[in-house]
């Protein structure tokens, strides 16, 4: 099959071929639906403008239709004789249809179709990012209020510091989605532009209608300088980068803290048998092997901007075959921040919580605030309290009585987690989605 730029009575190495084309073909499998949607939208619009008959567009929508079904049944191939996706399409339709085929190409660069390609994926990933990030959410603040009267140790230098709750702790994640939200609302909104139309980055002589196919898309705008549409490959896909390594970040610190606290030396967490791994040596072993793994491919994923970064750094403007890269960094680390977050929803909705841990002598020194902010409520100040407090610490006598309820009152606080907050604060941001 030659190629969609290939001249007559020219040949192409099979070395430069094996080389260029790369992986492209299977990350391009991700894009089909996508690439079939673009189609549909370019050709009615150029029959809107009078460069497709009514007759060549119903040819060509009703193929599409076909192809689009074999995608969706999983059922379409990239034959190995195609460069791309958009190759092997527009051979199908000519294969199909003849000519009509062979138009659907008028006004459109390869350029241009893997840029709205590549904006409608990352799109639609962006959503389902979405989706999950709230399954975990709303996890998280069920959680948090389900154990909000279990209190554990809080550390400042791995060292103990002052009362926490499970709470406090569930609740903390859940914010921290929040804010990875808002940088997963960013990337959404960066995507949601219409690239189609900008040609090799230059346009078109043709009088394309690029509202008419920003409608059609359900994009919410255009790229409307079609050098600034093609320079926007690779930025969106680093902005959607931004924003799964915000999220791997914030996965990752959870599971370290989940590592941390089913160790024995802690003791705080446990979950059933069937979620943990054992040792070919040690049959005491229950490992957290799944948020070890966790913490590893978010440390990853984390890296994933910079790599972009380095691939796009100091490329002017106009299309680059370095830009093809991209899916290769940016699509695999996708898929793993979806396993990530699955297993994360699996593990926390069976974690078991140890009942009265802060019982334990060695956690009395988690109340020494406590016991200065009694004495300054009776009328000393503060530095003094601290100072009698420490004086007592430093010669074994301190002596708090740590089973009274503690009253923590103020926003975010032991007594007042705020969650209804949080979770407003959270549909503030969808609510931009």
């Amino acid at each position: 099959m030659s190629k969609l730029w290939q001249k007559e009575n020219t040949e192409i190495s099979s070395l430069i071929e094996d080389f260029t084309v790369g992986k492209d073909r299977d990350f391009d499998l991700l894009l089909a639906r996508y690439d079939v949607q673009g189609s549909l939208a370019h050709t009615e619009m150029l029959q809107s403008v009078g460069l497709l008959t009514k007759n060549e567009f119903g040819q060509i929508k009703k193929a599409l239709s076909n192809i689009l079904e074999e995608i969706d049944a999983k059922k379409f191939r990239i034959d190995e004789s195609a460069e791309d996706i958009h190759s092997q399409i527009e051979m199908l339709l000519t294969q199909q249809i003849g000519d009509a085929g062979k138009k659907i190409h008028s006004g459109r660069s390869r350029n241009d179709q893997v840029a709205v390609d590549i904006k409608l994926f990352l799109r639609a990933e962006a959503e389902h990012l979405r989706d999950e990030m709230m399954q975990l959410f709303d996890l998280l603040l069920a959680q948090s209020e389900q154990f909000k009267d279990k209190l554990l140790p809080g550390y400042t230098h791995l060292q103990i510091a002052m009362p926490s709750s499970f709470g406090l702790w569930f609740g903390a994640y859940a914010e921290s989605l929040v804010d990875d939200m808002e940088l997963m609302t960013a990337a959404h909104r960066i995507a949601n532009k219409n690239p189609l139309g900008s040609g090799a980055g230059y346009g078109s002589s043709f009088p394309l209608d690029r509202e008419l196919t920003t409608k059609l898309l359900s994009f919410d705008t255009l790229n409307y300088n079609s050098v600034y549409a093609q320079m926007s490959r690779g930025r969106t896909e680093k902005a959607l980068s931004f924003a799964i390594s915000s999220l791997a970040s914030t996965l990752a610190k959870l599971a370290m803290d989940v590592t941390l606290y089913m160790n024995q030396n802690f003791g705080f967490i446990s979950f059933p048998a069937a979620l943990t791994t054992g040792s070919s040596i040690m049959p005491h072993k229950k490992n957290p092997d799944v948020f070890e793994l966790i913490r590893a491919k978010c440390n990853r994923i984390q890296g994933i901007p910079n790599e972009l970064a380095l691939l796009l750094t100091n490329l002017p403007s106009g299309y680059h075959r370095d830009l093809q890269l991209t899916k290769e960094i940016l699509f695999p680390a996708i898929e793993e921040v979806k396993a990530c977050i699955s297993m994360t929803i699996l593990m926390l909705s069976q974690i078991i919580i140890r009942e009265n841990i802060l019982d334990d002598e060695k956690y009395k020194y988690l109340f020494s605030v406590e016991a200065v902010n009694e004495l300054v409520n009776q009328g000393i100040p503060f530095r003094e309290a601290y100072q009698k407090v420490g004086n007592l610490i430093e010669k074994g006598e301190f002596q708090f009585d740590y089973s009274k309820k503690l009253h923590h009152t103020h926003e975010g606080s032991i007594g007042n987690l705020s969650n209804e907050k949080i979770r407003k604060a959270m549909k503030g941001v969808l609510d931009r989605f």
